[in-house]
């Protein structure tokens, strides 16, 4: 089984990979975040104002779609943070 600290331990051995993980998922981030809550506030105000109307029109997938894109981005958030402490803690080693 894949685990985390099998994980981390390829990010030690292959510290130039994980710098370019490190920078995909920050690219992914942002990308991910870009208009995110202006999306979903006039996602709230459209099912708000239409009620099960705006529900029925696409309203609830275009939510758990928003709600997708939210996860996906907080992974890739969670993934620059782990490249970055492995990164911090090799060069103050």
């Amino acid at each position: 089984m894949f685990t985390i600290s099998a994980f981390t331990g390829w990010l030690r051995r292959h510290r130039i990979a994980c710098f370019g993980l490190m920078v995909l998922s920050f690219i992914a981030f942002g990308l991910l975040t870009l208009d995110l809550v202006r999306l979903v506030s006039a996602n709230v105000a459209f099912v708000s104002e239409n009620g099960w109307q705006g529900l029925q029109d696409g309203g609830l997938r275009q939510l758990l779609e928003l709600l997708a894109s939210v996860v996906m981005a907080m992974l890739s958030w969670l993934l620059f943070k782990v490249c970055e402490t492995v990164l911090v803690q090799w060069l103050t080693r």
